[in-house]
């Protein structure tokens, strides 16, 4: 379910109310007065909830969790569990998202630059301007810059220091975390899906967290997770300009030079380390202690200890082999042609 300290909860709702929105077609009349109270990916799934499945590789999942109801394809109806009650729709991501929309929002920030219900310890020190939005906690110690926005909820540990013009939502914080000037925590991940009338955004209900001693560069952007959580393991160093997806889950210890961009759902082990610019492209898993070089892009998994570049990446010394090799053709071919 998502965090009730994030999010409010809208439901519940009927089956056949979902339908009607959804331009879904409920299975078994009987069904429509049954009622869900929130959205859930597939591993998250129960009996009070609705979820969605596109593929039939996660089908024995499906029967694993047996969620109150599912938005499916007509050809994988038949794959729906005992109890499940089934909605056909054409785009069942799209319905899903729609269903969140009517289940789920989150909490408004409320009228007061310092939320009366915000819990502000001794020894926290707020620059000009600091915005602290309901139940939002702040630790002893921690000191907030000029114009940076808390939002509802949101938890900072002690001894933080984070910078103006920071604005931090939907985030559980550490102790003795840094946050540079500028740095975005939290925003709703990229998530587009095809709706009855075009493009519609899939709701963002996951949370970011930063574990102790995590330090977050200067206009660095964070997403927060699409359901699970955008996670960032302890005394993590990202650099200025750094774009982190959403349900990104990193280790411990790992450095990220400026202007490295990691998409959606990627796992990086502890102490993993990347050069400035590279990109890595999701639902890859990058292993503990690996390295990646300046500018590389990574495309598929690199196991741990391994030291990989180039575009796209792969072991360092086959990509210096290749270089080396394009650039003597290149010689023997401008010598000939002189």
């Amino acid at each position: 379910m998502p965090d009730p300290r994030f999010f409010e909860d809208l439901g519940p709702t009927s089956l056949g109310e979902l339908a009607t929105l959804t331009g879904a077609q409920l299975v078994g009349a009987d069904s429509s007065d049954r009622r869900v109270s929130r959205v859930s990916t597939l591993a998250h799934a129960g009996p009070d909830s609705v979820t969605f499945l596109n593929d039939r590789k996660y089908a024995a999942e499906l029967a694993r969790v047996r969620p109150g109801a599912c938005f499916l394809p007509s050809a994988l109806a038949d794959q729906a569990p005992e109890g499940c009650v089934v909605l056909i729709a054409a785009n069942p991501q799209g319905a899903y998202a729609l269903a969140a929309q009517r289940l789920h929002r989150p909490r408004p920030a409320g009228l007061d630059a310092i939320a009366d219900d915000a819990h502000i310890e001794d020894g926290v020190v707020l620059g000009a301007g600091v915005v602290i939005g309901p139940a939002a906690q702040v630790g002893r110690g921690t000191r907030i810059g000029p114009n940076t926005v808390i939002g509802p909820g949101v938890a900072i540990g002690r001894d933080c220091e984070i910078g103006p013009n920071v604005s931090i939502g939907f985030a559980l914080v550490g102790d003795r975390v840094k946050v540079l000037a500028g740095a975005r925590i939290g925003e709703p991940g990229f998530g587009a899906t095809v709706g009855p009338k075009g493009l519609i955004d899939i709701p963002q209900l996951g949370r970011v967290i930063l574990q102790d001693g995590v330090s977050v560069g200067a206009n660095t952007t964070i997403d927060r997770g699409a359901f699970d959580d955008t996670v960032i393991g302890e005394n993590t160093k990202i650099d200025n300009l750094v774009q982190i997806a959403h349900n990104v889950h990193v280790g411990r210890n790992c450095v990220m030079a400026a202007h490295t961009g990691i998409s959606g759902s990627v796992t990086i082990g502890d102490g993993a380390q990347f050069g400035g610019r590279a990109g890595v492209a999701d639902h890859v898993t990058i292993g503990a202690g690996a390295r990646v070089g300046a500018a590389s892009g990574v495309m598929k998994n690199i196991p741990a200890g391994e030291t990989w570049g180039g575009m796209p990446a792969r072991p360092i010394r086959h990509w210096l082999k290749e270089t080396a090799w394009l650039a003597r053709m290149a010689a023997r071919k401008a010598g000939g042609e002189a």
